[in-house]
């Protein structure tokens, strides 16, 4: 059976009750979540045999309940490294509404991640057996040190013959060590063969970018079949490069669709109309969760792997929590039209 490896940071994350504001009443909502970890939670949900790697520190309580919630999952978390030093990062979010966005606070510095190191992971070990490795742009932004252990592990990964996925993921509040996006993803992606992003993550992670208007209404899906050609054309590792296409309306209502180019032809996702959003954060984690299932499960057919990712993430805005709690099942019922949310009896 395929075996997808993860790595990258989990955190605990703290929200206030449904909509409201931090403290409006004195108390948040404590759950977990992180990009790569995700993406684990997903695919491991559709029967893929399923690793995540990382970081974190030993002797804590709150990380043995984090491990324990990951493997009732199926996601294993044997390769984890237990450190003396460092920490688990945490980040607040207020979930937004209608006119009122969604933010997020960091506060993972000197996260345990943050802390590694090249040589602290034994990669032939986490790569025995294995087929695929996904990482986001998340990891290298969170120091030097993260930096350049997702720089070992993609190229371990590419030596050792796996196919390597990566959602360019740009964070603007976590790149604070010295060094710019694009030097040091421009480097990461010369070693991935499946590139996973929205139009911004491509412009400022990587600085490719065409001309794209993501607030006048109707996308132009013409100039986001360029920008793939065009991140094929500059990254010649790239076999696919996947853009989700995001009609942000308001907070609460997004049209939602994505594209995939494999170099020979572009595929254009059914568009969904997301309205009443409960919690849109992982909503690209389970984009990329499912894209990797949906490859998995349908190798030949590149339309329904890409309708499976987009119809998986279409069902995550509907589930709080950064995982995306649904089955293959799930994802295929609506993938077929299932999405009336009449009861089912």
């Amino acid at each position: 059976m395929a075996k997808i490896v993860t790595f990258g940071e989990i955190m605990l994350r703290l929200a206030p009750p449904a909509f409201e504001r931090p403290l409006q009443s004195p108390q948040f909502v404590a759950t977990f979540g992180g990009g790569e970890a995700n993406v684990a939670v997903s695919t491991s949900n559709y029967g893929i045999a399923s690793s995540f790697v990382t970081a974190l520190p030993a002797n804590h309580d709150i990380v043995d309940a984090c491990l324990r919630e990951l493997r009732g999952f199926g996601v294993d978390v044997s390769k984890v490294l237990r450190t003396k030093g460092g920490r688990l990062g945490v980040y607040f979010l207020e979930t937004g509404a209608n006119q009122r966005a969604s933010k997020v606070i960091y506060d993972r510095a000197d996260s345990s991640i943050a802390l590694a190191k090249p040589g602290d992971f034994d990669w032939d070990a986490i790569f025995d057996g294995a087929t695929w490795f996904h990482i986001t742009g998340i990891t290298p932004a969170i120091s030097q040190g993260a930096a350049d252990l997702s720089m070992e592990a993609v190229q371990k990964a590419k030596a050792k013959g796996l196919t390597v996925s990566c959602d360019y993921n740009f964070r603007k509040k976590l790149w604070k060590y010295g060094k710019t996006a694009p030097e040091v993803m421009r480097e990461l992606v010369q070693f991935v063969d499946v590139g996973i992003a929205n139009e911004e993550d491509c412009q400022e992670s990587l600085g490719v970018s065409v001309d794209v208007d993501v607030h006048s209404g109707e996308l132009d899906t013409t100039k986001y079949e360029a920008l793939a050609e065009k991140m094929l054309k500059e990254f010649p590792s790239l076999k696919m490069q996947a853009i989700t296409l995001r009609e942000s309306v308001s907070a609460s209502h997004n049209g939602w669709s994505a594209c995939l180019h494999d170099g020979k032809k572009f595929y254009l996702s059914k568009k969904y109309q997301i309205t009443n959003i409960v919690d849109r954060v992982g909503g690209g984690d389970s984009f990329s969760g499912g894209l990797l299932g949906g490859l998995h499960l349908y190798p030949e057919d590149p339309q329904s792997a890409l309708e499976f990712a987009v119809a998986a993430s279409c069902l995550k805005h509907s589930i709080t929590g950064d995982y995306n709690r649904v089955s293959k099942a799930d994802v295929e019922g609506l993938m077929k039209g299932g999405g009336s949310g009449r009861v089912q009896r």
